[in-house]
């Protein structure tokens, strides 16, 4: 599929942290932060995720609901959590149905090794559930800002 700004936001449902499914469409009428990253408790990941904790109010007062997905179980994303104190919620695609539905999966290298995973993007969704923007390569320490900055834009 061909995800595009200005288009819907594809529904889904995947469990939380808790083992709990929640949709998409649970968030109708609220702007969201869905953010795809590779693995918690990663270098990369855990600065984007406390990056977000740490500018949550700012989140909190533009009335942003911010979702994490990573193929990670809940058990993992439940100590992740814990250990960074993330307000957030964090989802757990573990066959990478959604990811591949967001087209942020895909055939990746790091150190000589090619494998399947993640690519780290964040869909800015609006009210309506249309995508107003979508982050694509992010760089984990600055990201939080830039969204910040296309939320005030």
């Amino acid at each position: 599929m061909d995800i595009q700004e200005n288009k819907a936001a594809p529904d889904f449902s995947l469990p939380d942290e808790t083992g709990e499914v929640r949709k998409l469409s649970d968030f109708s009428g609220k702007p969201v932060l869905l953010y795809f990253y590779p693995k918690d408790d990663t270098p990369g990941c855990t600065t984007e995720a406390c990056n977000f904790r740490d500018d949550y109010s700012a989140y909190e007062r533009a009335g942003v609901i911010i979702l994490g997905v990573s193929p990670d179980s809940p058990k993992s994303h439940t100590k992740f959590k814990q250990k960074y104190n993330l307000p957030f919620i964090l989802l757990s695609d573990k066959d990478h149905i959604v990811s591949e539905l967001y087209g942020v999966w895909g055939r990746k290298k790091f150190m000589g090794k090619e494998y399947d995973g993640i690519f780290r993007t964040t869909f800015l969704i609006g009210e309506n559930g249309e995508i107003k923007k979508i982050f694509r390569n992010v760089k984990p320490a600055d990201h939080s800002t830039e969204v910040l900055e296309a939320l005030k834009g």
